[in-house]
């Protein structure tokens, strides 16, 4: 791995005019934060999300107590073209409710819906950075365009089941959704990259849209990466509607196993009593990347051409230029080529 990431660094310095889109030679999953990056997975490729969690809940006022499990999955497509990604979440939870009187079962999906996300603007896109050969500092500084974040939209629709005790409806005695249903969630995404370690994603939502449930909710999230294997994150989330409003911090780290395989682990708390929520919880990510060609992005403007003759012939510096480039571009194909293929042996 080390000698795989002096490589794609080494190949920066020789050709910074070129980049690989939005695909990553690692998998790269949103576990186990909750924030959606602005980033897709890249065209052709598939991956596949999914955790195992606890919850302990506890409400002072209305003196009652919860404990129970759940699991999440998320499927993540990328399509036709690398900024487009679909995208499918579904959360099913089981709990166990005790008051002073009774004590009950509740379970259900949580959250299932569908959607797509689309990068509208990314900072790196032909830009192309300078790189200062005598000095490693300089090229490590702070620079402003980091300031500058990719964004991305995402539109899609919650799916509500019939009697599903964790869809709020006002017009029943028992609160929730006696009927199944379709509504609108919709999402900003951002993404900053602060130097190769860091990485700041907020999620601003409006979910349930039109519900009697409908709600408003941030998420920002703080990832960095430690190593070529290890990375953590904090996060804090806020969420707020006419049924419930909260704020919840958590933590965690992921590890790489592979090129395409990661595990996770996290733990959330918030801050208020009623109730007080306690989630710990695991995951496993993993994708298929096997029918993904990279496509080589030309960063900066391309040269003007010089309109010539039939007739013109080229100057011995322009066929020198011309024979040079070739080469540059002959390599970096043949190197991505012997890259590709060493790290599928290893996996």
């Amino acid at each position: 791995m080390l000698k795989i990431k002096n490589f794609l660094i080494a190949c920066l310095f020789i050709f910074p005019q070129y980049f690989f889109a939005q695909y990553t030679d690692v998998i790269n999953s949103n576990r186990p934060g909750e924030t959606m990056s602005a980033y897709s997975v890249g065209k052709s490729v598939i991956q596949a999300e999914a955790g195992f969690y606890g919850i302990n809940e506890k409400h002072d006022t209305q003196n009652y107590k919860a404990n129970g499990f759940g699991a999440d999955f998320t499927f993540r497509w990328g399509l036709f073209v690398e900024q487009l990604e679909f995208i499918a979440d579904i959360q099913y939870q089981n709990e166990k409710f005790t008051t002073p009187a009774t004590s009950f079962n509740k379970s259900n999906f949580k959250q299932t819906y569908l959607g797509a996300k689309y990068l509208v603007y990314d900072p790196f896109k032909n830009y192309k950075e300078d790189v200062n050969i005598y000095s490693y500092n300089a090229n490590k500084k702070f620079r402003w365009r980091q300031l500058i974040p990719a964004v991305s939209i995402f539109a899609g629709a919650n799916f509500i089941f019939k009697d599903n005790p964790y869809a709020y409806n006002s017009n029943t005695l028992n609160y929730y959704s006696t009927k199944s249903g379709v509504s609108p969630k919709l999402m900003l995404i951002t993404q900053h990259h602060f130097g190769a370690k860091w990485v700041l994603v907020s999620n601003i939502i409006a979910d349930y849209i039109g519900t009697d449930n409908s709600g408003y909710g941030y998420i920002l999230t703080l990832t960095r990466g430690f190593n070529s294997k290890w990375s953590g994150f904090i996060e804090n989330q806020g969420y707020k509607s006419d049924l419930y409003s909260d704020a919840i911090f958590r933590g965690g780290a992921a590890y790489l196993l592979s090129r395409n395989m990661q595990i996770d682990a996290s733990i959330s708390k918030n801050l208020k009593n009623t109730p007080s929520l306690l989630y710990g919880g695991i995951g496993f990510s993993i994708r298929y990347d096997d029918k993904h060609k990279e496509e080589l992005t030309r960063v900066g403007k391309k040269p003007k051409k010089k309109k010539k003759n039939k007739n013109d012939k080229l100057t011995k510096e322009e066929q020198e230029a011309l024979e040079k480039t070739q080469k540059e571009e002959d390599y970096q194909e043949k190197e991505r080529k012997r890259k590709a293929k060493y790290e599928k042996k290893k996996t």
